[in-house]
């Protein structure tokens, strides 16, 4: 739905509050660089979004609908009522301090960042469909975990009064006893389908729970109580089931952020106050006693001690840490204490970033959900018309009686029935939404994020394996070899590389930053800051011009000589120079293959892959890592372009390709690529931003682990698919060839949507 989102717009009303749209919008306009524009109808339930290039297995449109389907019940715009009454505010046309407006354009309300005319001729409009709620019992993101208890105890309430019901019918009890208990029996196991499905028939859309309670209401009607009472119970019992498979994965999320610290010790001039985690802000100086969790991401200033990560990455042995090392949030402090600079806000840190990153993967759909949540839909109006259409066959066709069975004979309505019960696709829909949720789960207690289904499958289907060198296949903090000075004093050298280096997320420059830290450097606020990816960066100090970069890339920035040292004679070092105003040097750096790159790429042959390591770096030292790490095939002095290019001829080789990076040069190639991979914890944003799986902390092994879950989690959907039309198929037959009794139907029907869940749970517990 294209919108003239440069027209004179009138000003719409702002609110202040956690629920409000607009400032929830604006939160997703400022944290997806791709994401634009969203305009939304309310009355007429139209929602439309504007990017900048393809929005990649819907991901934004998905967050996007996230957004609006939570507040549906708390903001007065989005449920239509044109209000914002908890606000009263002055309309504004700006959303609290971000760089987006709101706009009244042709009717829809306009949602946009502020960027000139030009940009938005670059806008692709993509309309969406108006946020539905769950159906089938597929709890909600944010749903009470111990929602699954109330639905066990009514479902347990639905069986014993059913038996109660049952067994005095059997004893000839009168009616005045027996209906009573049948309708309890009724009434515990419908209570929470009926919900469900009153608020899809208010939207004209018929359900899962609606074919359930007419079966059960059209077994009442013709007296067939027990096998209606049956049916409410196995229903309400798999929903239970199926509610607790989410309360499991979300506790299993959960268990990222449990304990996390509320408050920090903050120092200033030497002395201590606490403070609250949310009011921490970059720069603050921050200490972290033996005992306690790192509040933020800190780089490490004084101190020395050992943290323990197993929260974030499984590691069992805490990593020792000194001044210039970073120490995430969550992590442990075990033994020393450690003052640090806080890196980012809370809402920033690594930890709240996998959170966040595991949040929007459960919402994010694989391919054969989106296909399996659409053909349920469609198959709910297809079984109604099949059964109406086999009622009447039966009962004008065949002669069979119409409500009322006679003479040993099942009736035509009774044989629909069981026909319905027997077609419902409940087990389809959740055959693959229950998979890819366990899956998300058991990866984020092995250091692997998937961020969403589609990374799930695809990664499953992936024959060819591309790797960056530094910070990927290497350690990706170089340990200093030597310094060189060729004008000015070392001490200036390293001033000017560490205060360049923060500027940067490259690995080399977090080594540069470890080398100042370590030997106390400065700290200097530079302006203008310009980087290349791939080359360098430059930066003015007090107006004068500071590089730091490539040797090409410092001498083309430089007016004066910067030095006419020729290449170090090592082959297995890294060159970093340096230059400003009367000082010029260079960092010489080594780095170390990571101990388990071998096994790991080892494995990946074994399962068939193929290892291409792609790298920017010298063609001597990129063969001499690329043959201790064992890789098939290796590509050097590329340029992220370079890269790119090399991604795609991959992809046109055959089969699947998956790139794994951590830095800013490296985002273009994870775009690329079928399957993105960032190393997770030191891995720029940009980096995690294009990439579909993140491994935790930077632990490269955790790829082996995400391709063969993926593999598993594939599997597994294929048997719940199986499993589910296969259910359908057979006992389909039989209804209508054989005739079967309703209860055989229920017990079929509701045995296959239980087992499909049992079955994905099994994701959960594999070994790690």
């Amino acid at each position: 739905m294209p919108l003239d989102s440069q027209k004179q717009p009138a000003a719409a009303p702002l609110r202040q509050d956690a629920h409000c749209v607009y400032k929830q919008v604006a939160r997703l306009l400022a944290e997806e660089p791709q994401l634009e524009a969203v305009a939304f109808q309310p009355k007429n339930h139209l929602l439309s979004i504007a990017t900048l290039g393809n929005d990649r297995g819907r991901r934004i449109a998905d967050r996007v609908s996230e957004v609006v389907a939570d507040r549906e019940k708390q903001c007065g715009i989005v449920d239509a009522r044109g209000i914002c009454e908890q606000c009263g505010e002055a309309p504004s046309r700006k959303v609290g301090d971000a760089n987006v407006v709101v706009k009244d354009v042709l009717g829809s309300t306009v949602i946009e960042k502020l960027t000139c005319r030009t940009a938005t001729r670059f806008w692709q409009w993509n309309t969406l469909g108006w946020p539905r709620v769950a159906c089938c019992g597929e709890p909600a993101p944010h749903s009470n975990p111990d929602e699954w208890k109330k639905l066990a105890l009514l479902a347990a309430l639905c069986l014993v009064t059913g038996l109660m019901a049952t067994m005095a019918q059997s004893f000839a009890a009168a009616s005045v006893m027996v209906l009573p208990l049948f309708g309890l029996s009724y009434i515990c196991g419908a209570w929470d389908a009926a919900g469900a499905s009153w608020a899809r028939l208010r939207r004209g859309e018929l359900d899962i729970h609606f074919l359930m309670l007419a079966v059960a209401l059209g077994a009442a009607l013709i007296g067939a109580w027990s096998e209606g009472a049956l049916l409410l119970f196995l229903f309400s019992a798999s929903g239970a089931m199926e509610h607790y498979a989410g309360a499991r994965t979300q506790r299993e999320i959960g268990a990222l952020l449990r304990g996390a610290p509320k408050t920090a010790t903050v120092l200033e001039a030497d002395e201590e106050r606490e403070a609250a985690v949310e009011l921490l802000a970059s720069g603050m100086q921050v200490r972290v006693r033996a005992g306690e969790q790192v509040p933020v991401d800190i780089r490490i200033t004084r101190g020395e001690s050992a943290c323990d990560e197993a929260n974030l990455t499984g590691e069992s042995r805490p990593m020792p840490k000194q001044p210039g090392d970073l120490a995430l949030a969550g992590t442990l402090n075990v033994w020393g204490v450690l003052d640090g600079e806080v890196l980012r806000p809370a809402h920033e840190s690594a930890l709240q970033k996998i959170v966040n990153l595991i949040a929007q993967a459960q919402r994010f759909k694989a391919p054969s959900q989106r296909f399996s949540d659409k053909f349920g839909t469609r198959y709910t109006y297809i079984v109604l018309l099949t059964c109406l259409a086999f009622f009447l066959l039966g009962w004008l066709g065949a002669g069979w009686p119409a409500l009322l069975g006679e003479a040993g004979q099942s009736s035509a309505f009774y044989r629909a029935m069981t026909l319905l019960v027997v077609m419902s696709p409940c087990a389809l829909v959740l055959s693959v939404p229950s998979a890819i949720l366990s899956a998300i789960a058991s990866g984020a207690r092995r250091g692997v994020l998937f961020r969403g289904g589609a990374a799930i499958e695809t990664l499953a289907d992936v024959r060819t394996v591309a790797l960056d060198k530094t910070g990927t296949l290497t350690e990706g903090v170089p340990a200093l070899v030597r310094i060189d000075t060729f004008a000015g004093e070392e001490h200036a050298v390293v001033t000017a590389a560490y205060n360049l280096a923060r500027l940067s997320h490259h690995p080399l420059s977090r080594a540069l930053q470890k080398i100042g830290a370590q030997r106390g450097a400065a700290s200097l606020e530079f302006s203008q800051a310009d980087s290349k990816a791939g080359d360098g960066i430059t930066a003015r100090y007090r107006g004068l011009l500071h590089v730091l970069g490539s040797s090409k890339f410092v001498r083309a920035n430089m007016q004066t000589a910067v030095g006419d040292a020729s290449a170090a004679d090592e082959h297995d070092v890294a060159e970093v120079w340096v230059a400003g105003p009367g000082f010029c040097g260079r960092f010489l750096l080594r780095d170390q293959l990571r101990p388990e790159a071998r096994s790991m790429l080892d494995q990946l042959r074994h399962a068939g892959l193929r290892s291409v390591m792609l790298t920017g770096d010298r063609v001597g030292t990129a063969e001499m890592i690329g043959q201790q790490a064992g890789v098939d095939e290796v590509q050097a002095a590329l340029s992220p372009e370079a890269k790119v290019a090399a991604v795609q001829e991959l992809k046109k080789a055959g089969g699947k390709v998956a790139m794994i990076g951590d830095g800013v040069n490296d985002a273009p190639s994870l775009a690329a690529a079928d399957v993105g991979v960032a190393m997770g914890a030191r891995g720029s944003d940009a980096a995690m931003e294009q990439a579909e799986v993140v491994l935790m902390n930077d632990r490269l092994e955790n790829f082996v682990t995400a391709f063969q879950l993926s593999r598993r989690a594939k599997r597994i959907i294929g048997q719940n698919i199986a499993i589910a039309l296969g259910t359908v198929v057979v006992m389909a037959l039989l209804a209508v060839t054989r005739g079967i009794p309703l209860s055989l139907g229920v017990v079929a029907h509701e045995g296959s949507t239980i087992v499909v869940v049992l079955n994905s749970l099994r994701l959960l517990f594999l070994k790690r």
